[in-house]
């Protein structure tokens, strides 16, 4: 690559496209709908403090496995449920089937959604957009999509919590793509008012905390580095020796922050509940 190449390629910004792709292939990884699960709570916490009512229209956006996605049509709002990923709209797909739910599923970008503008009364995602790359076009289609007096509805991990500081971690190791801001960043209040301020009637943000529950701190690595794509693909990605280095580390965080002192794993991760009025 020449001088005046590189340039070039710095002022153009990141490759977004290369690196969705990238990204892609890290949440088909794994499974992550094993973890996606066990954090059922957030999505229906979120859906009370949206108030959603029946009939209401809510769009489900990076859906993963369908937490928020379910825990709106429990509340018989009419749902569409999205992500980029297909395998995790199918497992969505069969939990709302088991429990005879209506859910409409489409496989799409949160950067680029296929909806006109105001289409829906609720926009939702739990830890979901927060990953996208290119962050101010993605809060620009929460935006776009959401209609006037309607509500966003997020949860986003927050830099200093548990996973905040487990970015930070894996980070250490393995670099993430050049020009790109912390997924974290989403659960601060500067980039609410930011991204968003401008453009809504109101902001609420509320610090809430997930606990992680696990059998010890060893079995959430083992469970993180087989079914989290990316931890997963961070373990992949080393040697054997930086590899062991890594879960000393992930480790370390995990009983600098573990509550229980019967062996087991009881670890509050902080995250931003915001509700955001268009």
């Amino acid at each position: 690559m020449t001088l005046s190449t590189s340039l070039e390629s710095q002022v153009a910004g990141p490759d977004y496209a290369a690196i969705k792709a990238r990204q892609q292939a890290v949440w088909g990884a794994g499974d992550y709908a094993r973890i996606g699960v066990t954090l059922q709570i957030v999505g229906e916490q979120l859906c009370e403090a949206m108030d959603l009512r029946a009939g209401q229209t809510v769009l489900d956006v990076a859906g993963g496995n369908g937490n928020a996605s379910l825990a709106a049509a429990r509340r018989f709002c009419k749902v569409v449920s999205t992500d980029y990923v297909e395998a995790l709209l199918a497992k969505s797909a069969k939990r709302a089937e088991a429990e005879g739910l209506a859910i409409d599923y489409q496989t799409a970008d949160a950067e680029n959604l296929p909806f006109s503008e105001g289409t829906f009364d609720n926009v939702i995602s739990t830890y979901g957009v927060m990953f996208t790359p290119n962050q101010g076009q993605a809060a620009a289609e929460l935006l776009r999509v959401c209609k006037p007096g309607g509500k966003i509805g997020l949860a986003n991990w927050t830099p200093g919590g548990f996973i905040g500081q487990l970015f930070k971690t894996v980070g250490r190791y393995v670099a993430p793509p050049a020009g790109l801001s912390s997924p974290a960043a989403w659960g601060t209040r500067d980039f609410l008012d930011t991204h968003f301020g401008p453009h809504v009637q109101a902001i609420e943000a509320q610090p809430r905390h997930f606990t992680f529950r696990y059998q010890s701190p060893q079995h959430w690595v083992d469970v993180f580095s087989t079914y989290y794509g990316p931890t997963l693909k961070a373990f992949e990605a080393l040697d054997n020796e930086a590899g062991q280095a890594l879960r000393a580390d992930i480790l370390a965080l995990i009983d600098a922050h573990n509550l229980a002192t019967d062996g087991t794993m009881v670890v509050p991760s902080e995250y931003l509940e915001v509700v955001i009025t268009r």
